[in-house]
């Protein structure tokens, strides 16, 4: 049983892309994550040889506007050797009752083509809110999520510490996850400097919350591997100064939280 660390090519935003394989092969990276909310279709598939160069593992994130949209993903996640999709649904209707019927709808196409999926917790998404994704595990006890927790602490203004409803609500989402994703946010911010004294208080509130999350997925799982994705966004992700310039290193706050999650799973086996 291990953890699997990826890194997304979307927060690799300016660099070539097979020196983007290179630099996170080089760096002890699991896997690369493909965003097809950052990508077109046909871009993704031109990284299919990066995966057989490199070695390194897939991983896809599908954003499907219909149902049968999902699908072509999940034939990508055959191709890089993914182990599951993340699904940022942009099917949004606004009652659960047809929030539910629109995921059954993606699990039976997932089941199709025997690709597993997973629903990332994310906004502007049939995921959208934390207290809806909530309703949705009444409707579906049995849905798995990726835990992007960022959306969820910006979505609700979270003070830091939550408070005790507040963190029932996010050890609820933790124990239906599968899969972990590596921002840190601010009630105010999605992606906040890892470094910067103030945020301290938010990142060990993320590694509290990864711990809780890790240590469940490995008495839910026993013998399986785990999954943790960091995924620092660029800009407009990234807080940049009045010259447009990012106010910190994302590619080493990225090898930080790779450390980070490593250390927490070390410390977790049952």
């Amino acid at each position: 049983m291990a953890l699997h660390v990826y890194q997304a090519l979307w927060a690799m935003t300016g660099h070539p892309v097979d020196e983007s394989f290179d630099r996170v092969k080089g760096a002890g990276y699991h896997g690369m994550a493909i965003d097809l909310g950052a990508l077109t279709l046909e871009q993704a598939r031109a990284t299919v040889p990066h995966f057989a160069r490199t070695g390194l593992a897939g991983l896809v994130t599908a954003f499907p506007r219909s149902i049968e949209d999902l699908r072509p993903a999940l034939h990508l996640a055959k191709e890089v050797g993914s182990p599951f999709v993340n699904i940022v649904g942009q099917v949004m209707p606004l009652q659960i009752s047809s929030m539910a019927g629109a995921i059954r709808d993606w699990l039976r196409v997932a089941a199709e083509e025997g690709v597993a999926v997973q629903f990332e917790t994310h906004r502007n998404c049939i995921t959208n809110d934390l207290y809806a994704t909530l309703l949705l595990l009444d409707e579906i006890p049995d849905l798995r999520l990726s835990a992007d927790l960022s959306h969820y602490v910006v979505d609700r203004e979270m003070p830091c510490p939550p408070t005790p409803l507040l963190q029932g609500y996010i050890e609820r989402i933790l124990d239906h996850s599968d899969s972990f994703q590596g921002r840190v946010a601010a009630r105010g911010q999605i992606q906040v400097a890892l470094d910067f004294p103030q945020n301290a208080k938010w990142l060990n509130l993320f590694l509290q919350w990864w711990e809780y999350g890790l240590r469940g997925f490995a008495a839910r799982h026993p013998g399986q591997d785990a999954v943790f994705l960091c995924e620092l966004g660029p800009p407009d992700y990234a807080i940049t100064g009045a010259g447009g310039h990012e106010l910190s290193d994302r590619w080493a706050e990225a090898l930080a939280l790779k450390a980070h999650a490593e250390r927490i799973w070390a410390t977790v086996q049952p």
